[in-house]
């Protein structure tokens, strides 16, 4: 992936100082687990697609050594659930940037229904 980011740079006569490229990946897509245990159903209103969420693990968590908290402007939403955080947390605790982005809202009385998010590895 590197040499091909050389390449682009060679190709656009671009000093690398100049040129700043980005590789991204996303790992998935998942609901957020324990939504309506949280802060999410009164941050609802303020919440958009494509909004950023921060993903930080918590190893010390009493009910999930992989447990790994998602959070939207320092406020808690959630986590990422239990079928979708092992190997997410095997990176985190790698040192692995991990990010979110919400990528649906839905309305309506279930939880794992209203808010999905991507997990989005970024270098």
């Amino acid at each position: 992936m590197r040499w091909a980011s050389a390449f682009l740079i060679t190709l656009l006569g671009l000093a690398p100082a100049q040129a700043e490229i980005t590789t991204r990946m996303v790992l998935g897509a998942l609901p957020v687990a324990g939504f309506k245990y949280y802060s999410g159903k009164h941050l609802w209103e303020g919440l958009k697609i494509g909004d950023a969420l921060t993903l930080l693990r918590d190893a010390d968590n009493p009910h999930d050594a992989n447990a790994i908290r998602i959070e939207w402007h320092g406020e808690m939403l959630g986590f990422v659930p239990r079928a979708g955080n092992v190997s997410v947390a095997k990176l985190m605790d790698k040192g692995v940037k991990i990010s979110g982005r919400i990528v649906h809202l839905q309305p309506g009385r279930s939880q794992w229904q209203r808010i999905l998010f991507e997990i989005v590895l970024d270098e």
